[in-house]
Formats: C-alpha cells, structure tokens, sequence
C-alpha cells in the first residue's frame, strides 16, 4: 500500500463497506414490508400482492414509487378511502418506500380473462383509442406491454372490474388529485368502453 495516506485507506474501506451496508439496508426494508404486509396488507391485498377479489387491486409487480406514492395520498387525504386511511395512519415514507419496493419484486402471474370477446374489443381501444370521441390510445402512457411507470399504474393483470371502477371515479372527479389527465379521458368512455378495455388488460402479464 506504498503511498497511501490515512484519507485513502479510509475511503477505500468506505467504498468496500458500501455494497454490505446497502444490501443489510435492503434486507431491513424487506424485513418491515413483509411485516407490515403480512400484518395489515394481506387481509385485502393477498399475501403475495395477488388479491382473490376486485374489490381489492392486486398489487403484484406493481410500480414501487406508484405504490410509495399511493400510499401517501391515502395518509394525507389526498386519495380517499375510508378503508386505507386507517391502514397507513401510522406508516411513515420509509414504510412506503419500502412497501412499494416489496409488491414490485412479487411475481406476477396470468389471470384467464372472464369475457375473451370483451377483451378482444377492448384490445383496439387500448392500442389506438377512439378517435371520434377524443380517446387516446391506452398503451400511449401504460405502455404497450401495460407495465406503466414511476407516475402511470401498472394495469396488466389488474381485476377488470376494479379497472372499471377506478375509470368510473375518474369520469366521476371522484379521484380528483392524482391523474389529472385522467379525468378527460374517463369521461368520454362509454361504460362499454371501460367494460371491453378492463376485460381485455386483466388478462395481460
């Protein structure tokens, strides 16, 4: 170690410790989201982010930060919900953080699509819209694969009759803080519309 000084050894040490600390970081992380979702999530969301009703989204392979971000609309009463609310009162952004991370590592999985017929009507509105009545194509801001990004859900897979609900309170301003964009593009689907979209990304992966 000719020529090295007392500040390069100590960076060097900094530099080889980093990777260990980061991974027993992550491990923590993980450790308290599987808590937290063992403990309070999974009653609703499924133990592994797969929820068996749509009354409930599925959260696996979910966005991290969409998740992280989602669960501090409930916290501040920006997204409402009388059933979230009380469930995320007590987490802090460290516990979102590490709740987004934890549904977007769970597998994901193919669900069979209840109405192939729907979905195959459904199929056109999300890759090219409809044009008449000033609907953009859905795969334009989820992506074509329906995996969305850190500010757009992850649809692919999702129930369809929560994707209907969700477009309905958008159409509605029912969710009036999170997706501004949404709310144009809601109110000018037919139910028929969302019905066909919704049946046809329940069945994508």
């Amino acid at each position: 170690m000719n020529g090295w000084t007392p500040r390069t050894v100590a960076a060097a040490l900094i530099l080889l410790t980093m990777p260990v600390a980061g991974g027993i970081a992550r491990a923590a992380d993980a450790a308290r989201a599987e808590e937290i979702v063992q403990g309070q999530c999974a009653v609703c969301h499924g133990a592994d982010g797969e929820s068996s009703t749509p009354a409930f989204p599925r959260l696996a392979g979910q966005n991290a930060v969409y998740v992280a971000r989602q669960l501090a609309a409930f916290k501040s009463g920006v997204r409402r919900s009388p059933t979230m609310q009380p469930m995320v009162a007590e987490l802090d952004a460290s516990d979102f953080a590490a709740l987004g991370a934890w549904y977007a590592s769970r597998p994901t999985h193919v669900h069979p699509v209840d109405d192939p017929g729907l979905a195959f009507a459904g199929r056109a509105l999300w890759n090219t819209g409809n044009v008449p009545a000033g609907v953009p194509a859905c795969a334009t801001c989820h992506g074509a694969d329906g995996h969305g990004d850190e500010a757009i859900p992850r649809l692919a897979g999702q129930h369809a009759l929560y994707v209907v609900r969700q477009l309905k309170q958008f159409g509605g301003r029912d969710r009036t803080r999170d997706n501004a964009s949404m709310h144009l593009i809601a109110s000018r689907l037919s139910e028929a519309d969302m019905r066909a979209v919704a049946a046809f990304v329940s069945g994508m992966k």
